[in-house]
Order: C-alpha cells, then sequence, then structure tokens
C-alpha cells in the first residue's frame, strides 16, 4: 500500500513539474497575459484590462497596420506599452490638421473618438520598424514622441480581452 501510494505521489508530481514547464514555455514563446495600465487605448482597452497577446505570430510575418500590439518602446525598455499600428516599414507617414496619412492616403479610423492633435512631419518608416499610435491620441506616449519602433521590440499581437468578464471579446 505505501509503495502504491509513493507511485501515485510520484505520478502526481512529475504531472505538476511537466504542466510548470509547458506552462513556462507558452508564457514565453507562445501566448502572454499582459493588464493595461494606462488611458492611452480608450475607449477599446480600459485600464485594468487583461489581454492575452500572441507571442509567437510575428516570428512568422512582421506586425500590419491596424494591429494592437503589445511593445517595449525604445526609450525606455523596461516598461510594456500596447498601441496601434498605423504604419510599417517603407510607407510614408505624417500628421496634419488632426489627420494622420499613410502614403498620401487619409486614414479612417473608426475606432477614435477624438482628433489626432499635434503635427507629424512626413517621415517613411525605416526597414525593420512600425510606426503606432494609441487609440486615446491626446493622452498617448506613442511614435510621435518616442519616434519609430523596431520590430525586435514588439512582444506580440494583443488578441483578446479576457478579463473582466463583461469586456470579454476579440481585438480586431
Amino acid at each position: 500500500m505505501a509503495r502504491e501510494a509513493r507511485r501515485t505521489g510520484f505520478e502526481f508530481l512529475k504531472t505538476l513539474v511537466i504542466a510548470f514547464v509547458l506552462a513556462q514555455f507558452i508564457m514565453t514563446s507562445v501566448a502572454q497575459a499582459f493588464q493595461v495600465e494606462q488611458y492611452s487605448m480608450e475607449p477599446n482597452l480600459l485600464p485594468r484590462d487583461r489581454v492575452l497577446v500572441n507571442k509567437f505570430l510575428y516570428h512568422f510575418r512582421p506586425p500590419r497596420p491596424g494591429e494592437v500590439i503589445v511593445l517595449r518602446p525604445p526609450t525606455d525598455p523596461g516598461r510594456n506599452y500596447i498601441k496601434r499600428v498605423v504604419a510599417v516599414a517603407g510607407q510614408r507617414i505624417w500628421i496634419d490638421g488632426g489627420h494622420v496619412y499613410v502614403n498620401g492616403q487619409m486614414l479612417g479610423e473608426p475606432y477614435l473618438t477624438a482628433v489626432t492633435r499635434g503635427e507629424y512631419a512626413p517621415q517613411v518608416v525605416p526597414a525593420g520598424d512600425v510606426f503606432v499610435l494609441g487609440d486615446n491620441r491626446p493622452n498617448s506616449e506613442d511614435s510621435r514622441a518616442f519616434g519609430f519602433v523596431p520590430v525586435h521590440n514588439v512582444i506580440g499581437k494583443a488578441v483578446l480581452i479576457y478579463w473582466p468578464p463583461e469586456r470579454v471579446t476579440f481585438l480586431r
């Protein structure tokens, strides 16, 4: 009987170790949970929203315009920001009169509730970089402040708000 209990205990311990190793692998390379801490993405993401981030996707392709990403800003790589990709490598970006232009076309941004403040002189996004903006433009520290973001600073694509329960939704 004691031998059976030890075997069961060993199997349980082995299962816990395997589950821990798998969880660590998933969190470091596949998906990770993040909490929104700022107001820069309102009304689409609110402070204390928890989002699931796909960290695997950008190993196969670069970020695309319109995607919401978690990134490390170049000026403070110890922090995580959540922003929307507005322009990618090779695209010409500028802000004029409250509107964002990419390659000469004014962006249609139905997710905004306020116009974009300030001006941003035309620049081409360098290879390997993206240009990001918060959805709450008057209250967002983004590429207007810290410049282009190297793709290697992108942690992943935000795909799902999973907390609080009344806000559960996939991000588009």
